[in-house]
């Protein structure tokens, strides 16, 4: 009886032995099925020439001002307002060049051109209603910052002190303009008015009709009988 006992204990503990070691291969399958394969591992970051990135991937956001014309479309379309554009309009005679993409002809100075990219959700909204196609999104994935005022992007290429002086300028112009309006307006009102005036018959002194004459009665004549032929 001992012995059927002792034996029967010894089959049932390498029998779990090899339970357990049965179990734990079947869970470290896939583990064990990439050991045996190439490595695909790569040392981040001292190699990142090798991230190649898809075309349509969403990233940094970066704006060619060459070819911006102010049409704050793209901050508009953005749904997190993470976007800021100021315009100052250009002075009559004041060349801004042309686009690159569909010779457009610019009219707005674009005097600042924010873009907070801790804000900005990669939704790629901005890119597609740009008539210019300047706002592109990039494969720079990687611009960590200590400081959050430094994921502020400025990409407006004047400085504040020629922003001023545009703006100024256009004030200037301005006014001016509103002053020749104001002119023009008053000179074709006077011109108006003495149109009318020249049309307009002049008064004159109302004559009278003459008194009425009664035309004189006429009287018949008398009556006079008519005389029988057959008497």
């Amino acid at each position: 009886m001992l012995r059927h006992v002792t034996f029967f204990s010894v089959r049932k503990y390498f029998s779990d032995i090899w339970r357990a070691l049965l179990t734990a291969t079947q869970g470290l399958r896939i583990t064990i099925r990439h050991l045996l394969r190439k490595k695909v591992t790569r040392q981040y970051p001292e190699r990142k020439n090798e991230y190649i990135l898809p075309e349509r991937a969403r990233n940094r956001l970066y704006v060619n001002m060459d070819d911006c014309i102010g049409c704050d479309k793209c901050a508009r379309a953005c749904p997190v307002d993470c976007i800021e554009i100021e315009t100052v309009k250009s002075v009559p005679g004041e060349d801004l060049g042309i686009t690159t993409r569909n010779a457009k002809k610019k009219s707005l100075w674009v005097t600042r051109f924010d873009i907070d990219m801790a804000k900005c959700c990669y939704c790629s909204l901005c890119v597609w209603p740009c008539p210019t196609e300047c706002i592109v999104m990039t494969e720079v994935f990687e611009f960590a910052e200590d400081k959050r005022e430094n994921l502020i992007y400025h990409f407006a290429t004047m400085d504040k002190a020629e922003a001023n002086e545009h703006n100024a300028n256009w004030k200037k112009w301005e006014v001016e303009a509103n002053a020749m309006r104001a002119r023009q307006a008053a000179e074709r009102a006077a011109g108006v008015a003495a149109q009318q005036q020249a049309s307009t018959p002049s008064a004159q002194p109302a004559v009278k009709p003459p008194p009425f004459a009664a035309k004189p009665a006429v009287k018949p004549p008398p009556f006079k009988a008519r005389e029988n032929p057959k008497e």
